[in-house]
């Protein structure tokens, strides 16, 4: 069962065609990491698909519906995908677990009592039970991007999302972060995740999509993909990355 489908996905910043008719199948269970160069369409390609920005042709499914229709509510689509980018944009005057809970109760519903439960429980299971109470400025920058990815999974969304969610860490940090989205690819959830961490990719992803100047150039498994990559792009790609 498709969890996210595009087709032909376009999007356009005046003269700059960022995506060109991306087609792309994320299934329920599957970790789809994209790669590719800055400037590829990463980035974009994970705020159109959650509504952040307009596509100007084509359609996204989210578990058959067309969230791209101009009829479909926004903000109940955008509810149902969990959503983690580089910046960990913590509020700096509460507390981790207000952090964490607060979409869930005021754009969910969620009964404070539950939210507050069920948080304390996932920040324990991911090494942060001891800091419920703190305020994000006590807390490392890894520790500030898990408090960000339990937020995200709080609510059990359909969809995950993760937009480069090591590039603003210390490389001391990178681990933890990549250790809690493995637990999560385990657990069963439904990832889309772009990145620069080419050794994780190959060690956790199902499926590896390779972006080039604004289309899906290549798609395979990651044995495929970072050890007989069809196209001359994705080789010089992965041979400047990977000998860095």
């Amino acid at each position: 069962m498709s969890v996210l489908e595009l087709h032909g996905v376009h999007k356009s910043f005046g003269d700059n065609h960022v995506l060109k008719g991306v087609d792309l199948e994320v299934d329920q269970h599957e970790v789809v990491v994209v790669i590719g160069a800055s400037g590829s369409g990463k980035s974009t390609l994970m705020r159109t698909i959650n509504l952040i920005e307009q596509v100007d042709d084509g359609q996204i499914l989210l578990s058959g519906d067309d969230i791209t229709d101009p009829r479909v509510n926004a903000d109940r689509a955008r509810a149902r995908i969990g959503v983690v980018f580089q910046h960990f944009n913590l509020f700096p005057h509460m507390r981790v677990i207000d952090n964490v809970t607060l979409a869930a109760r005021r754009v969910h519903g969620m009964p404070a009592d539950a939210a507050v439960a069920k948080g304390t429980e996932l920040l324990g299971k991911f090494g942060l039970g001891d800091k419920v109470s703190d305020y994000p400025d006590r807390l490392s920058g890894g520790q500030q991007q898990r408090v960000a990815i339990v937020r995200a999974i709080l609510t059990d969304p359909e969809l995950l999302l993760l937009d480069e969610i090591t590039s603003a860490l210390d490389p001391m940090l990178v681990g933890e972060v990549l250790d809690l989205v493995r637990e999560l690819g385990d657990a069963g959830s439904t990832i889309l995740m772009a990145t620069h961490e080419m050794s994780f990719a190959r060690s956790v992803a199902d499926r590896v999509v390779f972006m080039h100047q604004g289309r899906i150039l290549e798609s395979g498994t990651p044995d495929q993909i970072f050890g007989a990559p069809r196209e001359q792009a994705t080789q010089e790609f992965l041979a400047r990355v990977m000998h860095r």
